[in-house]
């Protein structure tokens, strides 16, 4: 299990008329990573990222401490590039981290991963917007890419420190039951997905929220 490709985004505009997004990751050497503090929104709307130097366009939606760091499967990215018919390079989907053989889809809630000298902890599914389905201009992509269930995973960073391609990963398990395809199911509107995840003690606040919100509106 290791770290096949670090990637950084700059700012650039993906939808016409909205403001700058750094959705757009390239490939480099290695990433500082720290905790960006709370989901908040600085000057002109833009958010705070746990990579030094990665662009959060929308602070409302994006960065802060549990959105601190997003990393996706290299071989999910093979995938797409299978189904969609185009070459996907590392970095297209948004993430700051491609990895090889580990099942990221498979992570669980409060896992803890020790990847060069930092020590990240998983938080959460990637929810795909309006931006995600703009950069990649194919049909109902948000509803294709949510049916596939796999959607990589968000980590917070609980000690500071850099990661490089070819850092290998070490996964120290929580145990939550909080998998991240059941997690994203929920957050896309499953009544059964988000019921399912209420019951566990280990949602994240945030999950809650939303969840019992959905669930209000449903009832």
């Amino acid at each position: 299990m290791r770290i096949l490709s670090t990637n950084l985004g700059a700012a650039a505009v993906v939808r016409e008329g909205r403001r700058p997004s750094g959705i757009g990751k390239r490939p480099v050497g290695a990433l500082d990573v720290a905790d960006p503090g709370p989901k908040r929104r600085g000057p002109g709307g833009v958010g705070f990222s746990g990579v030094a130097g990665d662009f959060v366009g929308n602070g409302r939606h994006h960065g802060g401490s549990a959105q601190a760091v997003y990393a996706f499967a290299r071989e999910e990215l093979d995938h797409w590039e299978r189904e969609l018919g185009r070459t996907i390079a590392p970095g297209l989907f948004g993430e700051n981290l491609t990895t090889a053989g580990i099942d990221v889809d498979a992570a669980e809630q409060g896992d803890v991963w020790r990847v060069g000298s930092a020590v990240l902890v998983v938080t959460g599914p990637r929810v795909p917007c309006a931006t995600f389905a703009a950069r990649m201009g194919e049909r109902a992509w948000v509803r294709r890419f949510t049916e596939r269930g796999r959607s990589g995973c968000y980590l917070a960073v609980r000690e500071p420190g850099r990661v490089a391609a070819g850092d290998a990963i070490a996964v120290e398990p929580s145990g939550s039951g909080l998998v991240m395809p059941r997690l994203l199911a929920g957050w896309m509107g499953d009544l059964d997905a988000a019921r399912e995840s209420m019951a566990n003690p280990a949602l994240d606040g945030e999950s809650r929220d939303h969840f019992t919100r959905l669930l209000a509106q449903r009832a």
